[in-house]
């Protein structure tokens, strides 16, 4: 499942609350202000309070342990998908 985050949304093999959860960790890794009342129903139609406030602690616990990785170097020796700046 992780394999296919690099395709585009539409070709993703997800369950609907799978490609959810996808669709909100890259919202709060982009621009968490997209983030808005209709995302937020859209979100609750499908997880309940609970469910999207562990979501939303997740993502960023993941987002901060990323960057950290990428500040002191560690990307370059713990990611197997790690591609190099040209």
């Amino acid at each position: 499942m992780v394999a296919q985050i690099h395709l585009p949304e539409a070709e993703r093999k997800l369950e609907p609350r799978e490609a959810l959860a996808v669709r909100f960790a890259e919202k709060m890794a982009s621009d968490f202000r997209t983030v808005d009342a209709a995302f937020k129903a859209e979100l609750h139609a499908h997880f309940d309070d609970a469910e999207i406030a562990e979501l939303g602690m997740m993502i960023g616990q993941y987002l901060a342990l990323g960057r950290l990785l990428v500040i002191f170097g560690g990307d370059k020796l713990a990611c197997e998908i790690y591609v190099p700046e040209i």
